[in-house]
């Protein structure tokens, strides 16, 4: 997201130092004036809530090592140890390019309907504690309507899912990684455990029973000696990007250039063929009539080839 690697900013700078100055500069002032004390522009503005035991959730500017910039959503919340004294924070940032982009879209095209996506976290114990949440930030509890104390060290991030997208995501899987796969929190969490870094597609459901659709992302916590103890399921509300992506086709083909929806389908080597695109979204940005590129050419030859070259080195 940032394209820096860890040994570049690893004990060498803070968060403050990857957000646009201004912005903390403006916090700064801005939790002066609210919390009615001085508060010094740089990480402490960043993290001060946090460090009196209020999670906090701001939007903040991030910058990139080429210098280019996109904005975020920040989450910090602050680590204790037995004895609850701070022993550090943790400050998840989303990237929040969609988002904005959906909100102008949806404000372009005309309808009101996007709910805000915030970017929620909860942090669920390993599988020998069957996975209960042990973080549920502010965040979550606005998206969900649940308070922490409603599931923190009760429930599992599966019982907030949809039971039968579980239940598929565990036979996929299943068949993906040719292992048994129990549905609930083992399906969650599967590939984050054997060190894959996960993000899929899930229908959350909220304490009052309405659901909508969220993208988690899973990432297994270790300590020192690389043992898993825990995991990170960030779920970000994708409402907004999925009411954007429908305006957008009803509005016409050519509003975005991100409009368009290929597909294909995989198949094994000796059917290379059939990997090829087989559907296709509405081709008038992109120039091809359906009949030039269904079952000719895949969604790769499409796209930019030094993209495709740097995503796969990635």
């Amino acid at each position: 997201m940032l394209g820096y690697a860890a040994a570049e900013v690893m004990n060498k700078i803070t968060p403050a130092d990857i957000s646009d100055p201004q912005e903390v500069i403006a916090r700064a002032k801005a939790l002066s004036v609210e919390l009615g004390t001085p508060i010094t522009p740089g990480f402490e503005a960043l993290v001060f809530k946090a460090s009196r035991g209020i999670e906090d959730i701001y939007e903040l500017t991030y910058i990139r090592k080429d210098g280019s910039r996109f904005p975020a959503v920040v989450s910090v919340t602050a680590l204790r140890d037995a004895q609850d004294a701070i022993i550090g924070y943790l400050l998840i940032g989303t990237d929040n390019t969609a988002r904005k982009q959906a909100e102008e879209a949806l404000l372009k095209a005309g309808p009101c309907r996007a709910r805000s996506s915030t970017a929620p976290t909860s942090r669920a114990s390993p599988p020998t504690r069957e996975g209960v949440i042990q973080i549920f930030n502010v965040g979550a509890e606005r998206m969900l309507g649940y308070a922490a104390a409603d599931v923190m060290n009760k429930i599992t991030p599966a019982d907030i899912s949809d039971p039968q997208e579980v239940i598929a995501r565990a036979k996929a899987l299943s068949v993906e990684l040719g292992t048994p796969i129990t549905p609930g929190f083992e399906a969650l969490v599967f590939k984050a455990s054997r060190g894959i870094e996960d993000i899929y597609e899930l229908t959350y459901i909220r304490k009052d029973g309405s659901r909508f659709p969220a993208v988690v992302s899973v990432t297994a916590l270790r300590d020192a000696q690389d043992a898993i103890i825990g995991y990170l399921l960030i779920g970000t509300d994708n409402t907004a990007r999925k009411q954007a992506e429908e305006a957008l086709l009803k509005a016409g083909p050519c509003r975005a250039r991100s409009s368009t929806a290929p597909t294909s389908r995989a198949s094994p080597p000796t059917r290379r063929a059939s990997s090829r695109s087989s559907t296709s979204g509405p081709s008038g940005c992109s120039g091809y009539a359906a009949a030039e590129v269904m079952n000719k050419i895949t969604p790769a030859d499409i796209s930019d080839p030094q993209e495709v070259i740097a995503r796969a080195k990635r």
